[in-house]
């Protein structure tokens, strides 16, 4: 299961453009309110109505955990404490880990990125503590943390979990499917 992460101030393109190419491509994803409320508003005030709140899942089936960015939702994610824990015990574990924009510094904030290569949106390198920051739209460190830099490459982001959750075949036929390449 992929769980999608949202807290008020998301970016919309960011969570919605990965979430429509994981599901074209048949992966499961669960979108994950970090808020008291099942209704979440991105920074750009679309509303989102997510699959079921944070405290109402154990995770326990998660192959994929993924943070939208967008401010001030990156800093919203990043003061969740329970999303924190979740994030390091899911790192310990193995499983992977994708975030974009501004929130791949949620895992630098918590060091799961020491010793790793990332990429994120200009002006939140030196959050990627103890990484290797890598100007590219995509960036992918040890198959378990996928990094993006922000809306404009929301979808190569998107095609890229596709490829590594099922292979670089499906991903190529999504992408010529939607007129991408």
């Amino acid at each position: 299961m992929i769980y999608v992460f949202f807290a008020n101030g998301f970016e919309e393109s960011e969570a919605i453009v990965p979430i429509d190419i994981m599901r074209r491509a048949g992966l499961e994803v669960t979108l994950i309110s970090t808020t008291n409320d099942i209704m979440v508003t991105g920074s750009h005030g679309i509303v989102i109505k997510t699959d079921a709140k944070f405290n109402d899942v154990d995770f326990e089936d998660a192959e994929l955990l993924v943070l939208p960015g967008g401010m001030p939702g990156t800093k919203n994610l990043d003061a969740h404490a329970g999303l924190c824990e979740l994030l390091q015990t899911s790192a310990e574990k193995g499983i992977k880990l994708a975030a974009i924009c501004a929130a791949p510094m949620v895992f630098g904030n918590l060091g799961l990125l020491n010793g790793e290569k990332a990429t994120c949106y200009p002006g939140f390198e030196e959050h990627l503590i103890g990484a290797e920051y890598l100007e590219k739209n995509v960036v992918v460190s040890s198959n378990q943390f996928i990094t993006s830099r922000g809306a404009g490459t929301a979808m190569d982001f998107g095609l890229k979990i596709v490829e590594i959750l099922k292979n670089s075949k499906i991903a190529e036929e999504l992408a010529s499917a939607i007129i991408y390449r």
